[in-house]
């Protein structure tokens, strides 16, 4: 009997060593917005059980209108975030050592959506329109679009009238605006949605403008990647962010039901979300994680040229690694 006691308790001690060892690392994910599709491949990850197989313990904490993903991180209250690259290399060259380690979408969704009747073909009909943009650091790769186009943007004659537009469409529904900003994937439905025909609607994508900005990549602070321990870590997660997003685009429907299911908010219809996901899939197909430097140094040039007022003022160093999806392929 004692023989027997001394073997299950060097058993129970061996299973406590081994849970010690297999103990999941924990991360947690600051998003950029609220709970929805454009998010989808990471609560999908989460959902499936892919962070856990990749040993991690990872909680997604979604945005808001109050809430901005670099205090977040600099509050120490994230390890990872999902930011836009024109408000992370602003924060930056302000201090805040952002380091993007993976970029998930591939494409830019930002759009200008205007109304016909307001004249506006081009953009050279933007002179001495009002335009609602979006602030808390997404003004960034509009303020570079209008420095390129030598418009200024202090509502001076010859120049553009700049209302700070709410995450909403009001400002053109209500013709408060001749143009919002919308993406590709919501906003933009959003009007349609209101009952505006797309063919009362002119819209111009950033992309076709030459003046697009890397959106929704993943950022870390750069301290953090002194630790070769942090960077495996970082290499699981963004592997198994990954394999959610493959999953987002393989099965649509399933992920705009998981999507739905972490919206405590309850905000959210399953008609505008199954829209933006089949408009996210766009964004993000062809990616593995892996950043495009030539698109990282494309946003960088864009957001160099806004005339007196960049929105950086010097070339960054250090602002991107392969050091994550480097390991993440391991």
């Amino acid at each position: 009997m004692r023989k027997t006691l001394i073997a299950g308790a060097a058993f129970a001690l061996g299973l406590g060593l081994g849970g010690a060892a297999q103990a999941q690392d924990k991360v947690t994910l600051q998003l950029k917005w609220v709970a929805q599709a454009q998010f989808a491949g990471y609560f999908v990850a989460k959902d499936k059980g892919f962070y856990k197989e990749a040993g991690l313990d990872v909680t997604v904490n979604p945005g808001g209108p109050d809430i901005a993903p670099e205090q977040v991180i600099a509050g120490g209250r994230a390890d990872v975030i999902v930011d836009w690259m024109p408000a992370a290399l602003a924060a930056r060259e302000k201090g805040l050592a952002l380091v993007n380690i993976a970029q998930p979408f591939k494409r830019s969704g930002l759009m200008l959506t205007c109304r016909n009747e307001s004249g506006i073909k081009s953009p050279a009909d933007f002179k001495d329109k009002t335009l609602g943009v979006w602030f808390y650091g997404n003004e960034y790769p509009f303020l570079a679009w209008m420095g390129k186009l030598g418009l200024k943007t202090d509502g001076s004659a010859g120049g553009v009238k700049v209302i700070k537009q709410g995450f909403n469409v009001d400002p053109l529904l209500q013709k408060q605006a001749d143009c919002i900003s919308t993406m590709t994937y919501n906003e933009y439905y959003q009007v349609i949605e209101a009952g505006v025909k797309p063919a009362d609607l002119t819209v111009f994508k950033y992309e076709d403008q030459g003046v697009a900005t890397l959106e929704d990549g993943l950022y870390v602070m750069e301290d953090k990647l002194k630790d070769p321990k942090f960077v495996e870590t970082m290499g699981k997660f963004v592997k198994a962010s990954m394999k959610g997003w493959d999953y987002a685009r393989a099965h649509p429907e399933e992920a705009v039901k998981i999507v739905l299911d972490n919206d405590t908010s309850g905000a959210q219809t399953e008609g505008h979300q199954t829209t933006m996901m089949t408009e996210i899939n766009k964004l993000t197909e062809g990616s593995d994680g892996t950043l495009d430097v030539a698109a990282a140094q494309t946003t960088v040039k864009t957001l160099l040229s806004g005339g007196s007022d960049p929105v950086i003022t010097k070339e960054p160093v250090g602002a991107w690694t392969a050091a994550v999806t480097d390991a993440a392929r391991k």
